[in-house]
């Protein structure tokens, strides 16, 4: 496996290659700050709701609030996990380049099945985030 020792060139070009994947987990990172942020501000006001006293006449009004922050909290872990398993995936995807270069191994088939199932998950975690931002926008809607 190790027959050969890799070389500077060889090192060189799977850093070429792993600059791709390097950005995606860059902007994936950046996406899941950004979805956890959210989930903060849609935990901190469903904890101000549910701090409202029995008696309050509001409250009646407002448990069917924390139904709608219930779904978008929801939606957001989903939004979460799918971009968690897009940085696992592109991780991976490095992790594989430079072991199967290491390892004289040929990488291009699963590179290519890494990067791509990144970025799908990529793709679901976006499509979710529209989802919450949908139910925000109809949450808007509720209180006009």
């Amino acid at each position: 496996m190790l027959s050969e020792i890799t070389t500077a060139e060889q090192i060189s070009r799977v850093i070429s290659q792993a600059t791709a994947p390097a950005f995606l987990l860059g902007a994936v990172a950046g996406f899941i700050s950004v979805l956890i942020t959210r989930m903060h501000r849609i935990v901190d006001r469903s904890n101000v709701l549910s701090a409202l006293p029995e008696g309050d006449p509001d409250r009646r009004h407002l448990i069917i609030v924390l139904s709608r922050l219930k779904r978008r909290a929801k939606l957001l872990n989903r939004a979460i996990e799918f971009a968690v398993i897009s940085g696992i995936c592109t991780t991976l995807l490095v992790i594989l380049a430079f072991a199967s270069s290491f390892l004289s191994f040929r990488h291009e088939y699963g590179a290519g099945i890494m990067f791509s199932a990144a970025l799908l998950f990529f793709a679901a975690s976006l499509l979710t985030l529209l989802l919450e931002v949908r139910a925000a926008l109809h949450d808007l809607d509720f209180y006009v």
